[in-house]
């Protein structure tokens, strides 16, 4: 049986809104509920924490301590080499990566993603390749750890590096890899948090829906209803990784 380990990648340190991780929404650390809707998948066998070594990240640490959370630490920069040693001492033959500005993550989701990646038979599976039909903010990378070892031997390259998976979705010829696309098209909506105001929006969705429910759908039919909540983030422009 394979082991399957979600990974959330958390640091404090955020070029656009510092400390983002730890901000609070409906009462909790954003990481808090980020960990709480990724742990209720049913198709993770452990979920973990990975932070980075810099003394400013034990304020993840010490949440984690007291939540009882497991936590691994290593490279800011290097996101891929933290994420490969991540898996290899918590023994991830698949590895689910999550990121922790996604507060709205759908355990249902990660949970489809997962099937999919296994009924597939793929290297790689995510439903944020494009064109993607999501909203942002939902995003769920599924990927063996054969493929993550490969890309840290032979991704020579930092910027791609240092955000983990480039080098895998970026080689179609060198791994199998599966688009998980929605049945609708919302890929309009931005419900990850890097800027105040994405924070806005999605505290409003919180207060609207509750923080213990977790199906996207209910969070859609909340901006749905009041369409002006579109308006609060839809002129901030998401961050791209360095192309090929």
């Amino acid at each position: 049986m394979s082991r399957t380990v979600g990974i959330i990648q958390a640091r404090v340190g955020s070029t656009r809104l510092p400390g983002k991780v730890l901000m609070p929404i409906s009462g909790e650390p954003m990481l808090a509920h980020v960990v709480a809707r990724t742990r209720r998948s049913a198709r993770l066998d452990e979920t973990v924490v990975a932070t980075t070594t810099l003394p400013e990240d034990e304020a993840i640490v010490e949440l984690g301590r007291e939540r009882g959370w497991a936590i691994s630490r290593g490279s800011e920069q290097d996101l891929l080499d933290r994420f490969v040693q991540t898996a290899r001492t918590h023994h991830a033959d698949i590895v689910v990566r999550i990121t922790s500005d996604c507060p709205l993550i759908d355990p249902q989701l990660i949970d489809a993603t997962v099937e999919r990646f296994l009924e597939a038979g793929v290297d790689y599976a995510s439903n944020s390749l494009e064109p993607r039909t999501y909203p942002r903010g939902l995003d769920v990378e599924v990927v063996t750890r054969d493929a993550l070892e490969l890309a840290w031997r032979d991704d020579d390259r930092p910027e791609w590096r240092e955000h983990a998976t480039p080098y895998i979705y970026r080689h179609p010829e060198r791994f199998r890899l599966l688009r998980v696309a929605g049945d609708e098209d919302h890929s309009e909506h931005r419900w990850s948090v890097d800027t105040p105001e994405d924070l806005e929006l999605v505290r409003r969705i919180f207060h609207a829906i509750g923080p213990a429910e977790s199906d996207w759908r209910v969070a859609l039919a909340a901006v749905e209803a009041t369409p002006e909540w579109l308006e609060i983030n839809r002129h901030v422009p998401q961050k791209s990784v360095p192309p090929a």
